[in-house]
């Protein structure tokens, strides 16, 4: 069986070994090696990748404690040189002993028990059994971690029987009952655990909490750890440059001119509605006037859903009768009515049609709308509709 050096020498990146077994699978070739450094899937984190023989490592799994590669082509050699992608290595590294550094602390100062972890590409989450965590909690288990951090505590791994473990103040009892493998970080916890760590805190570098969410009776903790929230801080910095560049402002300022562009904002957009209604009531006006029948019926080059919607239902306040509209820019049209017979309620009829022409849409007896795949569709579906109104008025 392969010896598993990644639980007792972590910071191994290459090694000289040789293949002990080469199989063929469904989705691809695998081999396993008298000696691995390569971790494989488990405990919510990802498994190492790096290179065997020069050929890319694709997976690592581990089945009836044998860890199996899998690889893009078997190499042509049993005596392989290895070699970890170290720097994915030491970022399950940091983000898992973040992680066991994170759980001790949040179940210290809020009595919070994690129950579950994922290593994501991105971020990591722990879940922890607590419906909320307020804001003055997750700053202080933020300082409090980070604090711990700077202490740079040593983390050991070592073996222990059941009987060991017993003895030992785990956060949970392991469920298996040999090779139990420890991890401590000293003065913090002591956790069963099969990951891959750092020798000590200060490593980990430093930790943000990003974000909470409740799942069911539970809260997740969205963090990052080490280089990823360098990185973090390096794209908020270069989005907040921009604003502050843009906006001629400083940071310190940032959040005051904001709150003033919304005030004018909010302002334009009263302006502007104003002028809306007063032109709509012209156009409403017009539109009446060159009405033909029970049908008023017209395409806009440019006019959004919202302010068709909105003449439709002037219109319609006032016209005992259909209004049609269509909007060639938006590939949308708007079906209203007031007072018409059942067979013409609008969204009942757009239901029926609109597969034909690639719509998708509704609404209610007295108004639809619906949005096509191009604005051919879109005037073929109006001059269809307008065809059958026609027939009726």
């Amino acid at each position: 069986m392969t010896q598993k050096i990644y639980y007792d020498a972590a910071y191994t990146r290459e090694w000289h070994t040789h293949i002990t077994n080469r199989v063929t699978k469904e989705d691809g070739v695998y081999v396993t090696l008298a000696e691995t450094a390569f971790y494989p899937h488990g405990g919510g984190q990802p498994c190492d990748l790096g290179r065997i023989g020069g050929i890319a490592v694709l997976d690592v799994n581990l089945e009836d404690g044998e860890v199996w590669h899998k690889l893009e082509r078997f190499p042509e050699q049993d005596e392989v040189d290895c070699e970890l992608d170290w720097e994915r290595r030491f970022d399950h590294m940091q983000q898992h002993t973040g992680q066991h550094l994170l759980s001790a602390i949040t179940l210290k100062l809020t009595d919070a028990m994690t129950l579950s972890f994922h290593l994501g590409t991105d971020y990591a989450t722990i879940d922890v059994a607590t419906e909320t965590l307020d804001p003055e909690q997750l700053a202080e288990v933020e300082q409090e971690v980070n604090r711990q951090i700077v202490r740079n505590a040593p983390v050991r791994s070592s073996w222990v029987t059941a009987e060991e473990a017993a003895r030992l103040p785990l956060v949970k009892q392991p469920t298996v009952t040999e090779d139990i493998r420890i991890v401590e970080i000293e003065g913090v916890e002591y956790n069963a655990c099969g990951g891959t760590h750092v020798a000590a805190t200060g490593e980990i570098g430093i930790i943000k909490l990003l974000k909470t969410e409740k799942i069911k009776s539970n809260t997740r903790i969205y963090f990052k750890c080490g280089t990823r929230t360098l990185n973090e801080f390096a794209a908020i910095q270069q989005v907040l440059n921009g604003i502050t560049t843009k906006l001629k402002t400083s940071r310190d300022e940032l959040l005051e001119r904001i709150e003033k562009m919304e005030q004018e904002q909010k302002q334009l957009q009263s302006e502007l509605n104003a002028v809306k209604s007063t032109n709509d009531a012209y156009y409403a006006e017009e539109l009446l006037a060159a009405r033909e029948g029970l049908v008023i019926a017209q395409i806009f080059e440019n006019k959004s859903l919202k302010d068709m919607q909105s003449l439709a239902t002037k219109l319609t306040e006032e016209h005992e009768g259909l209004v049609l509209f269509a909007s060639i820019s938006e590939a949308k049209v708007v079906l209203a009515q007031n007072g018409q017979p059942p067979e013409w309620a609008c969204g009942p009829f757009f239901k029926g049609n609109l597969g034909a022409y690639q719509g998708k849409g509704g609404g209610s007896e007295k108004i639809a709308q619906a949005g096509f795949a191009s604005s051919e569709d879109a005037l073929a579906f109006y001059e269809f509709t307008k065809e059958q109104l026609g027939h009726h008025s």
